[in-house]
């Protein structure tokens, strides 16, 4: 059964209410995009929350946010996802219902496909361009992309977090909705004030730092690959890479075989903005991306970045912080250049800026809706 945690929030919230559906509840980049629009309110509009139990909901509520927990995402199944997202819908009848994930946009397109009252947007954080990556074959690939169209039928609008989201999802969903870019903004202040610090350049013992998932798609064996010819310039030099995933004893095992194991560290799970302080130079060589809030942060606090020419990392770093080709000798290179400042500025936007572009599309389809 159902267990809402803020039973008032119905009839204390007014309309127009955009109710958010969000299928995690732990804290990752998409939790942070709820937190930070809840943290700066939706203006002329009310939000709700639908997630489970977790450290989002229990975020949220230090906010003030109106937060419904209950079973709802991959854990629970997809009935019941679909009969709570239904069950919250009769009760709080919101003017909108926005999804975000792919696993909350399928249960809304189920759940909200007989009930053209409500209007529906899909937020898209994430779309990896080659369906092999995260599909368990072909034909697992193709049903997944059917349902995408499927859903996608039913939807308003879309937003996608980058312009090479919105390219990567016209060309394998094609959705017949218009779709709007609306980048993730992030708290400048906070971000400057947290994680801005003096920066060493290469000869002075580089603090080199990758922040990602320790997993195949994030090309970190090429960043321990080139530690060595690194060292050489700089032998005090030092790489950290935060984060868990299952590469890590590989990872650690691939340093110990080149002789650099001392000079790398794999501390777990950091806090982000505290370790960016601590350090030069920010190295990231996913195979895809949509939008980083790594690169974001990064950007924000003046931490010198470098990345591959992927997804929207292009539309953050300069051209001359974007390697094609990863080998040791253009990682290092690129590391020289970046650290020097010799590559232009990054862009980033603040979080108001996306939450008042986020309201303009809501406002969109309520307006679509009444008609």
């Amino acid at each position: 059964m159902e267990t809402w945690t803020d039973s008032q929030a119905a009839d204390v919230t007014p309309d127009p209410l955009t109710l958010w559906a969000v299928p995690v509840a732990d804290l990752g980049g998409v939790a942070r995009h709820v937190l930070d629009v809840a943290a700066v309110g939706l203006p002329g509009l009310r939000l709700a929350v639908l997630c489970p139990e977790g450290p989002l909901a229990e975020r949220l509520r230090t906010l003030g946010a109106a937060v419904f927990v209950g079973p709802f995402g991959p854990d629970d199944g997809t009935l019941a996802s679909v009969r709570t997202l239904r069950r919250l819908v009769r009760t709080l009848r919101p003017a909108v219902v926005h999804t975000h994930l792919a696993y909350a946009d399928i249960v809304a397109g189920i759940a909200l496909a007989g009930d053209r009252k409500v209007g529906l947007i899909s937020s898209e954080h994430g779309i990896a361009p080659d369906d092999a990556l995260y599909n368990a074959g072909p034909a697992t690939a193709k049903v997944t992309n059917l349902a995408h169209r499927g859903r996608l039928a039913r939807t308003q609008r879309v937003i996608a977090v980058s312009e090479s989201t919105k390219r990567v999802l016209e060309a394998k969903w094609r959705p017949r909705c218009p779709v709007t870019v609306v980048p993730n903004g992030v708290d400048l202040d906070a971000v400057r004030a947290a994680a801005s610090a003096e920066r060493r350049t290469v000869g002075e013992g580089l603090r080199v730092l990758s922040l990602s998932r320790l997993s195949p798609e994030k090309g970190l064996d090429r960043l321990v690959a080139a530690m060595p010819l690194l060292l050489q310039k700089d032998p005090q030099a030092r790489l950290t890479l935060a984060g868990t995933g299952p590469l890590a004893g590989q990872l650690q095992s691939q340093a110990g075989r080149l002789g650099v194991g001392d000079a790398v560290d794999l501390p777990g799970f950091v806090e982000p903005w505290h370790t960016m302080a601590q350090h030069d130079v920010l190295v990231q060589l996913s195979c895809w991306e949509n939008l980083s809030y790594t690169l974001l942060d990064a950007a924000a606090a003046s931490l010198p970045a470098l990345a591959t020419d992927v997804g929207g990392n292009g539309e953050i770093l300069p051209a001359g912080a974007l390697l094609q080709d990863p080998t040791p000798e253009a990682i290092v290179t690129g590391v020289e250049k970046v650290v020097a400042g010799a590559v232009g500025e990054p862009h980033v936007t603040g979080r108001e800026q996306m939450v008042a572009a986020i309201a303009r599309v809501t406002d969109e389809v309520r307006a679509e809706m009444s008609r």
